[in-house]
């Protein structure tokens, strides 16, 4: 399967995912940060905040994040774009309750919705990475009721189905990410996620035309051939079946 982050330029293509062809035995497999939660620690000199001196003192700059909160900020003289930057950069680095704790405060600070979203979606995918599949779960359903029309709606709708397999909800992941294709049907990883569940049935043939999608879409993985291959074995179209195999080992051997 895949997860999709909601990054700035899809926000500047940082495409920190999870991609699921070894996801089948990820539910018994805890990955976790092995580095302890030390908060909000990234140099607060790339946040861009005026503010004026009865909130701060200048020279102590590195009190910044520890008053980043609704008891002393106004809302207003927060960049909540930079805290986007921030909570990306945490996740780059695999430091993902950092990033928690700035999507967390992006949703508080900011009054655009779809800002507001995004960091939901961003957020979902950092509990994710840490396995918190509850958090994560609640996290994409905010996102989606946030802005039902909103840019990132098909990214939270994919999430979340990848978030449910995880936790053992199948049918309802399979519901969530027919959601997203109807919301984009062009989007290609939802439609490898869906070929993804239905070969998880053992519906073979269904999931052929979703995986040949994806591919058409330019979604052109070892996983996603990977997925074909399944599909092909499990009709028993072994012919394609072999093309597809040498395929595989081409990209590997590159």
């Amino acid at each position: 399967m895949k997860m999709e982050v909601a990054g700035l330029n899809f926000r500047r293509a940082c495409n920190k995912s999870m991609v699921g062809q070894e996801g089948r035995d990820s539910r018994n497999e805890r990955r976790g940060n092995e580095n302890p939660y030390e908060g909000f620690d990234i140099d607060p000199r790339v946040l861009t905040v005026d503010i004026d001196p009865r909130y701060i003192d200048p020279v102590d700059s590195h009190v910044l994040p520890d008053l980043l909160d609704e008891s002393t900020i106004p809302k207003d003289l927060v960049e909540v774009d930079d805290l986007m930057e921030i909570g990306i950069s945490y996740m780059m680095i695999d430091m993902f309750e950092q990033a928690i704790d700035s999507f967390s405060r992006i949703i508080w600070f900011s009054d655009d919705k779809e800002v507001i979203q995004e960091a939901w979606v961003n957020k979902g995918v950092s509990h994710s990475e840490l396995e918190e599949w509850d958090e994560a779960i609640g996290s994409f359903r905010e996102a989606i009721v946030s802005d039902e029309k909103g840019k990132h709606r098909a990214t939270a709708e994919n999430n979340l189905a990848f978030a449910l397999w995880e936790f053992g909800k199948d049918e309802e992941a399979l519901e969530h990410v027919e959601k997203a294709i109807e919301v984009d049907e062009r989007f290609a990883e939802a439609w490898y996620n869906r070929g993804f569940f239905l070969n998880e049935r053992g519906l073979f043939d269904q999931a052929l035309p979703c995986l040949d999608n994806a591919i058409g879409l330019g979604y052109r993985s070892i996983n996603v051939l990977e997925e074909k291959l399944r599909s092909c074995d499990g009709v028993g179209d072994y012919e394609e079946g072999g093309r597809i195999s040498e395929a595989i080992e081409s990209m590997r051997e590159k």
